[in-house]
């Protein structure tokens, strides 16, 4: 290389370093600044074709820094590795790699989980929420707050937010929304309201199910949401056993026929 006249010497080594630095490609990757994504994010649900299904607590994705190293989790279940290309600000490129073959109850979940995260997903960082999102459409809600401990069935006062009919769930009416609360004390006393009429029963809870005897109730006359809410609250108390299960501050009954309901937390609703 030609020495440029007038230039110092020590100029001339330093300007010939940064070249010589600009054109190496050796060395190991780093951290790719501004794409958001690095550390543990606990899942809360996906959603997909038209479905969305809440996440076990141990879901979770830990995305590393620096793409020399893997992305590690759990679909719910079964662990899981794999490579991780940050492109940009905003999207991301997984490839599984391995993962853990146990037999495991929540199999819908998993398989639905494990099918996004794969391939290119878009970013989209807002506080401690981190949503990934697939081309057609479909969502990975995470938190980087865990999950919070299961609420107890018993003691708890349960605002009824939806209502599943056919395997479908439908959001309470605006008109009727937290008017559908009730309460099942430690001695089985069920007590609350159906939206509209206050009610008191008892209840049964023998492992994963829950009964409800006779219900009495006061007796306005209810038209509109409020009536057809409760028409259908006291159906589905009246139809026998009820499969119950409780995910953070939710929790879900369903009956025999499908039918059931979602209700959350008192905490949780507020």
């Amino acid at each position: 290389m030609r020495t440029p006249r007038h230039l110092p010497a020590a100029l001339v080594a330093v300007l010939v370093l940064a070249a010589a630095t600009a054109c190496s490609d050796g060395g190991p990757r780093g951290t790719l600044p501004g794409h958001g994504s690095s550390g543990t994010w606990f899942v809360q649900s996906v959603s997909t074709g038209g479905k969305t299904l809440t996440a076990p607590p141990v879901a979770q994705v830990h995305f590393p820094a620096s793409e020399s190293e893997q992305a590690t989790g759990n679909y719910g279940c079964n662990g899981f590795t794999a490579e991780v290309t940050y492109d940009g600000p905003g999207a991301i490129t997984l490839k599984p790699g391995s993962t853990t073959a146990m037999a495991c109850e929540n199999t819908e979940f998993e398989a639905a989980f494990a099918k996004l995260l794969t391939g290119r997903l878009t970013l989209e960082r807002r506080s401690d929420r981190l949503t990934l999102k697939t081309a057609d459409g479909s969502t990975i809600a995470m938190s980087s707050q865990p999950p919070a401990p299961d609420a107890p069935l018993t003691a708890t006062a349960w605002t009824v937010t939806s209502l599943v009919s056919g395997g479908t769930a439908a959001s309470v009416p605006a008109e009727a929304a937290g008017r559908a609360v009730f309460t099942i004390a430690p001695d089985g006393a069920a007590s609350g309201s159906l939206g509209c009429n206050r009610f008191s029963a008892k209840a049964a809870v023998e492992g994963p199910t829950l009964s409800f005897g006779p219900l009495t109730s006061t007796r306005m006359a209810c038209q509109g949401p409020q009536g057809e809410l409760e028409a259908k609250l006291t159906a589905l108390f009246g139809s026998g056993p009820l499969t119950w299960k409780v995910q953070g501050a939710t929790l879900n009954l369903t009956a025999t026929d499908g039918n059931g309901l979602t209700a959350t937390a008192a905490s949780a609703a507020e």
